[in-house]
């Protein structure tokens, strides 16, 4: 018996299933049920809650979302000999939990949710996190759709989320979620706890939206930094050429010194450029 729940152990289940992590699919899979409840607990209380989960895998975060009061789980998974482990899951917990077979990055989540709140939780396979978050984080509407997102990531990457400007980490990843969210790490994961292990230490990371993020055009702030971290060690007047053809004007315009570099450079000083860049093209 499970610490959270009367289904096998996962360890069995895998077994039982021929479970084998696939590394092309990124998939390293978390066996602890205490570890993976820690995880559902820290997006917070989940009664009442729909939660989004990508990449459940043989179901132990999934099993620990339900057993902590999720009223409803929507699970997209692409590997299919997964389906049946899910399945058993979803007869355990009747009417709350939902799989979808395809790949997270090309279904429409939110269509799917319905009405209420949401939040997403997941165990997000590496080789597809950061794509799948800077599609959630750069949704034209916004407040989105969802409540939070509580998401497990490599450290490395955990760290780019929540680094400041000046830093190391400091890149396009910590503008885009300093800009519309308030990130933290929620705690570290090390190795052991998965099956494979991978060779790299992992962070739960918790994103709420901001409510009112400072006022720029997604698309403008996805471009502007997209070229000021692309050639990041050089100054902000060179970098800044694959953004606009002449970027003096637009660098002086918003008070900024054209030999600074862009991991220098505030959130906010981003912003400004952004919507200094829409109304010189008259976008704004």
């Amino acid at each position: 018996m499970s610490a959270i729940d009367d289904l096998p152990p996962l360890r069995e289940v895998i077994a039982r299933h021929g479970l084998m992590a696939k590394k092309q699919l990124g998939q390293n899979f978390l066996l602890d049920l205490n570890l993976t409840s820690r995880i559902a607990r820290a997006s917070g209380p989940l009664e009442g809650v729909t939660v989004l989960e990508v990449g459940p895998g043989p179901g132990g975060l999934t099993r620990a979302l339900l057993a902590n009061g999720a009223a409803r789980v929507v699970a997209i998974e692409r590997d299919p000999r997964c389906l049946p482990a899910l399945a058993e899951i979803a007869a355990h917990y009747p009417g709350r939990l939902e799989v979808i077979e395809g790949d997270a990055l090309e279904v429409d989540a939110a269509a799917m949710l319905g009405q209420g709140p949401a939040r997403i939780v997941a165990n997000l396979p590496y080789n597809v996190a950061t794509p799948l978050l800077t599609g959630w984080l750069t949704t034209e509407a916004w407040p989105p759709w969802f409540q939070s997102l509580t998401l497990m990531f490599q450290k490395e990457v955990a760290q780019r989320i929540v680094a400041p400007p000046g830093s190391d980490p400091y890149g396009r990843l910590g503008v885009l979620c300093g800009w519309r969210t308030e990130a933290k790490i929620a705690f570290d994961v090390g190795p052991s706890a998965f099956v494979p292990p991978p060779k790299v230490t992992s962070s739960v990371v918790h994103l709420v939206p901001r409510a009112d993020p400072l006022p720029a055009k997604v698309k403008t702030m996805e471009r502007l930094t997209a070229a000021a971290f692309g050639q990041r060690r050089k100054m902000i007047r060179q970098s800044l050429k694959g953004f606009v053809r002449d970027p003096l004007p637009l660098i002086e315009a918003a008070g900024l010194d054209p030999t600074e570099r862009a991991e220098n450079l505030t959130i906010a000083e981003f912003a400004m450029l952004a919507r200094l860049a829409d109304r010189t093209t008259g976008q704004e």
